[in-house]
């Protein structure tokens, strides 16, 4: 079939927003969106937009599925978090499906910026492959059970029976999800600035205010770089962690702020002085109703950061 550069932009927008949520990966996003359109390329009988777009959708997601198991089996080193990415405006998410008829529509359960924070990528991990495939058509691209079940070649009876178990186990995450984003986005903000600049002053006291006493450091370094393999809890540990790496391990430090996966973050380029210490890293975080940090998420590994530009902001 040929593809021209209008169908591969009308296509290329929902299957990477889709293969991105499937493996929480943009790198492995970008290989596999790339895969199915050459796949595409080969087969004869796609000749009209009908039959394309289900098949692509087919063909992505099962390739989504084959990556997450083959990820299962090898095992990962350390903490696995997603990848971070860019997402300053909702408009700019590379997704975009057409919604189910109104008759028809499963009434989304969660929007398209939310699907990519770290919270429901995560949440997502405790989900089979299957299972993940069905709750993103259903619950966030708006697709019905027969479209879901015709992009799935399954029928539409298992489509309602692997999305009821899909929500059962969403269950921990419905329930302590967020629903005011602008609220939640200032307090994000606000909470990482106040972390940096106690950390950047030696104030113990303010971290101590500023964490949760049973906060969590999630550190992924996908054995590319020197990362903790396991997660950090408590307040004491963690600001005893960060403490020990700022003053011993780096010197002076290229810091902004950007939207990344729907929320505000930090980016860093650094000069580390152990060779085995990652040059860029990005500090995530969750904060709690009051504003205090309950979680933290460090992506360092070089391959997780292959889509962010470099910070321009120099501090020290």
């Amino acid at each position: 079939m040929a593809i021209n550069a209008e169908i591969f932009e009308d296509n290329q927008r929902l299957l990477w927003g889709l293969c991105y949520r499937m493996t929480g990966n943009a790198a492995d996003a970008d290989e596999i969106v790339q895969e199915t359109f050459v796949r595409a390329l080969q087969q004869q009988s796609l000749d009209t937009d009908e039959l394309l777009k289900p098949w692509l959708v087919r063909v992505a997601i099962n390739l989504s599925r084959d990556l997450l198991r083959r990820r299962k089996r090898r095992g990962y080193v350390g903490e696995w978090l997603p990848s971070p990415i860019v997402t300053d405006e909702l408009e700019s998410l590379p997704s975009y499906e057409l919604p189910a008829p109104d008759e028809d529509s499963p009434l989304v359960r969660y929007e398209m910026l939310e699907s990519v924070s770290f919270a429901f990528l995560l949440a997502l991990e405790a989900l089979k492959p299957a299972q993940r495939a069905v709750l993103l058509l259903r619950d966030v691209f708006d697709y019905s059970t027969a479209e879901t079940a015709t992009a799935l070649n399954i029928s539409e009876a298992s489509v309602k029976v692997i999305l009821h178990r899909a929500r059962k186990q969403m269950r921990d995450y419905d329930q302590e999800r967020r629903r005011q984003p602008a609220r939640l986005s200032d307090l994000t903000r606000q909470a990482l600035e106040r972390f940096l600049f106690f950390l950047n002053t030696r104030n113990h006291a303010g971290l101590e205010a500023l964490l949760t006493e049973d906060v969590i450091s999630l550190n992924d370094g996908g054995g590319e770089v020197a990362a903790a393999l396991k997660p950090i809890y408590g307040r004491k540990n963690n600001i005893r962690f960060v403490t020990k790496i700022a003053e011993k391990n780096y010197s002076e430090a290229r810091i902004s702020f950007a939207t990344l996966n729907g929320l505000p973050a930090v980016m860093v380029d650094v000069e580390p002085l152990n060779p085995r210490l990652a040059r860029r890293f990005t500090i995530q975080c969750e904060v709690d109703k009051q504003g205090r940090i309950k979680r933290f998420f460090h992506v360092l590994a070089p391959r997780k950061l292959t889509s962010l530009e470099s910070p321009e902001e120099p501090r020290k």
